[in-house]
């Protein structure tokens, strides 16, 4: 039935060529832009069955999140899977885009990491913590301190607080704003670093196992499936979605990351 719903989608779509070097929406294959780990893996995954049923996708690695979502914006990508709705959100209030989610895949719980200290109870006064500095993950990653018990928030609810919004430090922690992607080179020169889990697997890291902290599988930051409402109802992307949200991908996940990627419920 997919199949000729994808099939009939097809040859409506060949009437309209696009802007790809002459091919048709419907020739052409479904550009998706990821991070490497775990999203390229996940959809390295499901390609070979997505293709059996007539849906070819291209899927286009970035090491940054911002660039997934300009290209998206730009029309060069048709869908991207590597972000949170907070970080989409705040994405699309400062660029002035109007991305979408389409599905919800996995929760990677966000974790706390040093190379010079094992516990939580280790870390000195004055202690240097590097923590991500766009808007979502930093406020993410306060609320996981929080929660540890290391510092006090105004608002312990809010998912986008900043430094400013630390009213109780009582071990005097000393934070770095960097991007996301330097975290995990940046372990050796810092105390801890809070590190988003599709880089700190990329770095050999893994939350259940490495982490001084991290979130519980209940954590509500699942990564999204997005597109543009333009395409958002494209046949295609809907069989990706229906793809990344089935029980083959749901298995691929247990076995292979041991807790640090979580399907989504």
């Amino acid at each position: 039935m997919l199949r000729r719903s994808l099939l009939l989608a097809a040859a409506v779509l060949t009437l309209a060529a696009c802007g790809r070097g002459g091919e048709t929406d419907a020739d052409a294959p479904l550009l998706v832009g990821a991070t490497a780990v775990p999203h390229a893996e996940i959809l390295e995954h499901i390609k070979p069955a997505l293709a059996a049923e007539g849906v070819e996708i291209e899927i286009r690695v970035f090491n940054d999140y911002v660039q997934p979502n300009t290209q998206l914006a730009e029309r060069r990508l048709d869908a991207n899977y590597f972000q949170t709705k907070p970080y989409l959100d705040e994405f699309n209030a400062s660029r002035g885009t109007e991305l979408v989610t389409v599905a919800g895949v996995h929760v990677e719980p966000l974790g706390a990491y040093s190379r010079r200290f094992r516990s939580l109870a280790e870390l000195p006064d004055g202690a240097d913590v590097a923590v991500p500095n766009d808007a979502s993950s930093i406020g993410r990653s306060l609320i996981l301190l929080q929660d540890a018990g290391l510092i006090r928030l105004k608002d312990p609810t809010n998912p986008l607080q900043s430094l400013r919004d630390i009213v109780g430090n009582p071990k005097n922690l000393r934070f770095r704003e960097l991007e996301s992607a330097t975290l995990p080179r940046v372990l050796d020169q810092v105390d801890m670093a809070v590190i988003n889990t599709n880089y700190a697997l990329d770095a050999g890291l893994n939350p259940a196992r490495d982490a001084l902290t991290m979130e519980g599988g209940d954590s509500p930051y699942v990564n999204y499936l997005v597109a543009r409402p333009d395409n958002r109802d494209d046949p295609r992307i809907a069989a990706l979605a229906e793809a990344l949200r089935g029980e083959a991908v749901k298995a691929f996940i247990a076995e292979k990351y041991d807790g640090a990627v979580i399907p989504a419920a």
